[in-house]
């Protein structure tokens, strides 16, 4: 993990948080001593991606399920 002064920071700032966002943390120090770690905001972790797609697969998109009971009524009624 890079480390950067505070001074070469605040001058590249733009890269570095492309970076970070793209998954290149780094930690910004003053005088040599770390003070913050900058890391992606949202950077979901195995876990959190197979809760998120086992709710998506038991509850199917409302768009669907409205068809479905649409197609279901008009046939029931004619």
């Amino acid at each position: 993990m890079q480390t950067v002064n505070i001074h070469s920071a605040k001058t590249n700032l733009s890269r570095l948080v492309d970076r970070a966002a793209n998954g290149e943390p780094f930690i910004i120090a003053k005088a040599g001593k770390p003070l913050v770690k900058v890391v992606p905001i949202d950077q979901p972790t195995t876990a959190q991606m197979r809760r998120v797609a086992l709710w998506q697969v038991s509850f199917p998109s409302p768009a669907i399920s409205t068809a479905w009971v649409t197609m279901r009524s008009n046939s029931c009624s004619a």
